[in-house]
C-alpha cells in the first residue's frame, strides 16, 4: 500500500497561556497543504523501516512512522511489516511533516492489516505520538487549541488559491521559538477573523512565533515582504518556523520568485 503524508498550513498561531503540564495553550487554524512525502507499507518477514530522499535525524527505530507501528502491535496482534518512507516536505519547518508522516503510518496499517479503525479511535493514537498527529487522519481544516490537540471543524473557502512556500534551509528549534514567546490573549478571535476577505487577514491574522523570531533571523521578514511584493494577500510564518507562506487568490499560479540556494520553494493550490 503506497500513500502520500501531506504537509499542513497554520493560519494564525497564538501561544495564549501556559498550562499546569509545563506545556502552552495555542490556538491556530491547521489546513492541509498538498506537499507530501510517500509512504508504502507491506506484509514482511520483519519489521523494517527504510529511508529515502531528505535526510531524517536520529536513528530509524524513533522514527514516527515506526512508533505508529509499536502503538497499534502493543493493542492488535499486528504481523511485521515493511516500510519504506521518501521524504519531501522538509524537516523542522513548521509545516508538520513528521506528524502527518506519523498519521497516515496509523491509517496505512489499518487499512493495510483490516484492523477497521474509526477515525476517532486513529485520533486517540496520534495524540500519543504528536500534539497535532490527530489533524492528519480526517485531514480538513480544523480550529485547534489547548495544546493543539484539540479540534473544532472550521468551515473555510480555500479551494483553489495559489500558494508558495519558501524554506529558508534554517532551522529554528521548538524550545528556542517558545522561550521567544510571552503568551498573552489574541489580538482577535481567530476563527472570526478567518470568515472575513483574505485580503484583510494581514492586518487580523498573526503568528505570535513569526513576532518573536524574525528580529532574530531577518531572513523570515524578507521572505514574507517579497512574497507580499509579488502580489501575495496574505503571508505569514507556519508554525514556528521556519518556512514562510503566501496565498495569491484569484491567480492560476503563484508569481515565480528567485531565492537563493539552500532555500526549498513549493508552488501549489490549496
Amino acid at each position: 500500500m503506497l500513500v502520500f503524508p501531506n504537509a499542513k498550513l497554520n493560519l494564525g498561531l497564538y501561544v495564549t497561556g501556559l498550562r499546569p503540564d509545563g506545556f502552552r495553550n495555542l490556538e491556530s487554524v491547521f489546513v492541509p497543504l498538498p506537499w507530501s512525502d510517500a509512504l508504502e507499507a507491506l506484509p514482511a518477514s520483519a519489521t523494517t523501516l527504510t529511508l529515502t530522499g531528505i535526510p531524517i535525524p536520529g536513528e530509524p527505530a524513533t522514527n514516527l512512522c515506526l512508533r505508529a507501528y509499536e502503538l497499534l502491535k502493543a493493542d492488535f496482534d499486528l504481523p511485521p511489516v515493511q516500510l519504506h518512507l521518501h521524504k519531501v516536505v522538509p524537516i523542522g519547518a513548521g509545516l508538520g511533516g513528521g506528524s502527518g508522516d506519523a498519521a497516515f503510518a496509523l491509517r496505512v496499517l489499518n487499512d493495510l492489516f483490516g484492523l477497521g479503525l474509526p477515525a476517532e479511535t486513529l485520533e486517540s493514537y496520534a495524540c500519543r505520538l504528536g500534539a497535532d498527529c490527530a489533524f492528519f487522519i480526517q485531514n480538513k481544516p480544523v480550529f485547534a487549541f489547548e495544546k493543539g490537540d484539540v479540534f473544532e471543524a472550521i468551515s473555510l473557502n480555500l479551494g483553489g488559491i495559489a500558494c508558495k512556500v519558501v524554506y529558508p534551509g534554517l532551522h529554528i528549534s521548538t524550545a528556542e521559538a517558545y522561550a521567544r514567546v510571552t503568551p498573552r490573549p489574541p489580538r482577535h478571535d481567530l476563527r472570526t477573523a478567518l470568515q472575513q476577505p483574505l485580503e484583510t487577514w494581514r492586518h487580523t491574522v498573526g503568528n505570535d512565533f513569526e513576532e518573536a523570531l524574525t528580529p532574530h533571523y531577518p531572513v523570515l521578514g524578507d521572505i514574507k515582504q517579497a512574497l507580499y511584493a509579488a502580489g501575495a494577500a496574505y503571508a505569514s510564518l507556519s508554525g514556528s518556523g521556519s518556512a514562510v507562506y503566501g496565498l495569491f487568490p484569484g491567480a492560476a499560479v503563484a508569481p515565480q520568485i528567485s531565492f537563493p540556494a539552500p532555500y526549498t520553494v513549493w508552488d501549489g493550490r490549496l
